[in-house]
């Protein structure tokens, strides 16, 4: 069992909403993908409620040009909420109070190169010297109780080092994802001693997808700071994640809930039948509508 370290509480979480869409196209052309409905909220809205749900107070989102309407959405809307009271709407009022109020909201441009690794970069001055953080991507989706964040805080709090995110998949879809070659820990927790990007399915070490989502200690910053450029001259965290590797440990949680890709579009609408089936008020005709198409 590895020692246990001293260690902070996990209370920031950066959320990188800067990249163009492209998967996604036409519709993300003047619309930031994080604001891509599915059902009746923007998705980035679920994974800031997931992050809030996990324990999180500071939602760190670095923007790029276009993604004034993330801004606009976690924005207090006071015409909007004295409108809705007027009319009587105030379960709609309440609901939008609870948009602004749920976390303290921080935005930073992007700066450096394009990749995922600049953003995570680019918020280095806010962060302790001692201090844990949380990262997850704008457009990475998952369904599921406890969060998936809060699952990562809590092996972070047991074991003290960085946390990725894994998630099982099918051996034919290994060529779709960075596959983590693993030493178990536990059942639900592996340690990891590396990420192979995207193997055939004969050569993958497991059927261990690496996602987005993560806690990362400080000492990342330094060595992304070193990283050099990689795959289309791009700045990648799992890079960095790599020289890390070989200087502490990095671990991943087997996580329980469902992932939806939400960036691509047949991910986008399984995001939206799974939710739109959960929903309280339209379950029951949304199940309805679908059995026509079966």
């Amino acid at each position: 069992m590895p020692q246990q370290k001293k260690k902070s509480k996990v209370r920031k979480v950066i959320i990188p909403a800067a990249g163009l869409g492209t998967r996604f196209l036409p519709a993300t052309k003047a619309m930031p993908k994080e604001m891509l409905p599915v059902v009746d909220k923007p998705v980035i809205q679920y994974i800031v409620e997931e992050a809030v749900a996990s324990g999180i107070e500071d939602v760190i989102i670095v923007t790029g040009q276009n993604k004034r309407a993330i801004e606009d959405h976690f924005d207090s809307s006071s015409d909007l909420v004295d409108w809705l009271d007027s009319k009587g709407k105030h379960e709609q009022a309440e609901q939008m109070r609870k948009i602004t109020s749920m976390a303290n909201f921080i935005y930073i441009r992007q700066k450096g190169p394009y990749g995922n690794g600049t953003p995570v970069l680019n918020v280095r001055h806010m962060i302790g010297k001692d201090e844990a953080f949380a990262v997850i991507w704008g457009d990475d989706l998952v369904i599921g109780h406890p969060p998936r964040l809060k699952e990562l805080m809590d092996v972070y709090e047991q074991y003290g080092n960085p946390v990725l995110t894994a998630y099982e998949v099918t051996k034919q879809e290994t060529n779709k994802y960075g596959i983590i070659d693993p030493i178990e820990i536990t059942k639900d927790v592996v340690q990891v001693k590396s990420i192979v990007e995207k193997p055939e399915p004969h050569e993958a070490p497991s059927t261990l997808a690496s996602l987005g989502g993560y806690i990362l200690t400080p000492d990342i910053f330094e060595i992304l700071e070193k990283t050099s450029l990689g795959k289309s001259n791009e700045l990648w965290l799992v890079d960095a994640l790599y020289a890390l590797s070989k200087k502490r440990p990095i671990y991943a949680k087997k996580i329980s809930g469902t992932y939806h890709d939400v960036g691509s579009k047949l991910g986008w609408l399984q995001a939206n039948v799974e939710l739109g089936l959960m929903h309280s008020e339209l379950s029951a005709g949304f199940a309805q509508i679908l059995q026509k198409y079966r």
